[in-house]
Formats: structure tokens, C-alpha cells, sequence
């Protein structure tokens, strides 16, 4: 499962690093709980939570449907 998580953030990578942003795979839990951080731009952004559950999270749950919950840490 990790591996196809880590696909989908590819997919999402060019759009944040054109912002001056990047997330970095930091686990996969179990439970289907992705654990990201965000870094560049996106570390202080204020619409960095707006960034990971309505643009990330919905990515990666697409491509990977047992996925649960995408956080950040």
C-alpha cells in the first residue's frame, strides 16, 4: 500500500513544488492512515490544511481507496 501511495503523491508533487512547496511519504499505518509533511512554502502556509485534505487526501484516496485519513506531522 505504500508504494501506491507514494504514486499518488507524485502526481500531486508538481503542483506544490510550482508553489515552492513539497510533501514527503512519512509512514502508512495499519489502519490506512497516511502520515505526510509538508515542506518549502507549504511548512507556514496558512492554506496548507486546505492543501491536505481537499487536494492531497482526495488524490491519494482516489488512487488508493483503503486509505482512512490523510494528517499532517
Amino acid at each position: 500500500m505504500k508504494e501506491e501511495v507514494q504514486k499518488a503523491i507524485e502526481l500531486i508533487r508538481p503542483g506544490l513544488q510550482a508553489d515552492g512547496g513539497d510533501v514527503e511519504l512519512v509512514d502508512v499505518t495499519s489502519d490506512g492512515v497516511v502520515k505526510v509533511k509538508l515542506t518549502g512554502a507549504c511548512q507556514g502556509c496558512p492554506m496548507s490544511q486546505m492543501t491536505l485534505k481537499m487536494g492531497i487526501e482526495k488524490v491519494i484516496k482516489s488512487k488508493v481507496p483503503d486509505i482512512k485519513e490523510v494528517v499532517s506531522v
